[in-house]
């Protein structure tokens, strides 16, 4: 069935038409490759240079820090793994918390099987790392602390100026992956003094396969990928000029609209929250309140499996999620709520609603009249909502 209401923009979001347009000219017309040496080629290679002056502008970090790759994931992996081994003679201790993305979990996973000790800390029940715990793991062996800054599944918002701060007393790199804060809120690397950054051009209307990882001038870390002298030496490999033409124009416009955007979408999703909770007995929200980012939302509905009521939804034309698009396969529950201290039961029954610019007043009400009978319908056939 055709998808009419899309309530997954944590997941990824339609290009905008006018970064499409911004992009067009740089498959045909500029499609020369910007290390060549003739006129067109130099157009490309200024393209590209206009981008990477835009997404700066976006995060407040000069241009030279900034480097374009192929997605959030990679840059997450160039900031683990190009630390690791830049640094494996200094020490080989990494923490992280418990809730972070596969991208950088799967990283750690590997980095362990390399000799590399890493240390998972907890979350409260709203989905934050205590600073305290952070002061207590740190090593003399501590190369690294890597915590996310809006969790992906609950919206969690971390202290990160307050985390780095912790790190940078003990002269030790701090990355954030940014993926689902940069381009919603105001996210400034010099504010939050974070070493490195990860943030990714589908999450905020640019198109997909195009990432950037922040790096401050100082900071030294190995390549991933080698090759030209791409990137300053840092990520080999021709530049995906309309990408990232796109990540530019797509920066540009979320610097200049996200206050509106912030204004017209918070109500929406509050009104959603506070409608399920209302019309829905036996549920509850997951993570904070407050600190978390306007747009989502993550909703744990008793005794009914998740996946049943998206398939549901489904039909009705509506795209939602349950955890993460990047783990969404998985049958296992969600390894953030599981870290918040959900019950594998309540893990299974949750929904991840994520909103964006093209969402409605009237899909709202769209989706808050649709839920109730499903949950209902789905209800009754359950053997543990039948034994209350």
């Amino acid at each position: 069935m055709e998808i009419k209401y899309y309530f997954d923009y944590n997941a990824t979001t339609p290009t905008d038409p006018r970064v499409v347009e911004a992009m067009k000219p740089y498959f045909f017309e500029t499609f020369h490759n910007p290390s060549s040496f003739y006129r067109k080629a130099s157009e490309a290679n200024a393209a590209v240079e206009t981008a990477r002056e835009k997404v700066a502008k976006l995060i407040n970090a000069e241009p030279r820090e900034i480097f374009f790759t192929g997605g959030g994931t990679e840059s997450d992996n160039l900031a683990l793994q190009g630390t690791a081994s830049k640094l494996k003679d200094k020490g080989n201790h990494i923490i992280t918390s418990a809730i972070e993305h596969p991208a950088v979990l799967k990283a750690c996973k590997f980095l362990k099987t390399k000799g590399y000790e890493i240390t998972y800390l907890p979350v409260d029940q709203n989905g934050f790392v205590d600073p305290d715990d952070l002061k207590k793991s740190i090593k003399d062996t501590t190369i690294l602390v890597t915590i996310m800054h809006a969790n992906n599944e609950i919206g969690t918002l971390q202290p990160l100026k307050e985390l780095a701060k912790i790190a940078h007393e003990k002269g030790i790199y701090f990355h954030t992956d940014a993926v689902q804060s940069t381009g919603k809120i105001p996210v400034d690397v010099k504010e939050l003094d974070v070493d490195m950054l990860s943030c990714s051009s589908h999450k905020i209307y640019g198109p997909k396969g195009v990432g950037v990882f922040y790096k401050k001038h100082k900071v030294k870390i190995d390549p991933l990928i080698f090759g030209g002298g791409h990137e300053k030496g840092l990520r080999a490999g021709t530049e995906n000029v309309p990408g990232i033409v796109g990540m530019g124009k797509a920066a540009e416009l979320a610097l200049a609209e996200m206050d509106d955007e912030e204004r017209r979408i918070r109500p929406l999703r509050d009104k959603i929250q506070k409608g399920i909770i209302e019309t829905i007995p036996e549920v509850f929200i997951n993570g904070d309140t407050q600190d978390k980012l306007y747009n989502t939302t993550n909703v744990s509905v008793r005794y009914i499996e998740g996946e049943s009521i998206l398939a549901m939804l489904d039909g009705e034309g509506f795209a939602l999620s349950s955890g993460s698009a990047c783990s969404s396969k998985s049958l296992d529950p969600s390894h953030v709520l599981l870290a918040i201290g959900l019950k594998h039961e309540d893990a299974h029954g949750s929904l991840r609603i994520s909103l964006g610019k093209y969402n409605t007043d009237e899909e709202a009400d769209r989706l808050l009249e649709v839920l109730p009978p499903i949950v209902e319908r789905l209800r009754s056939m359950s053997p543990f909502w039948k034994k209350k």
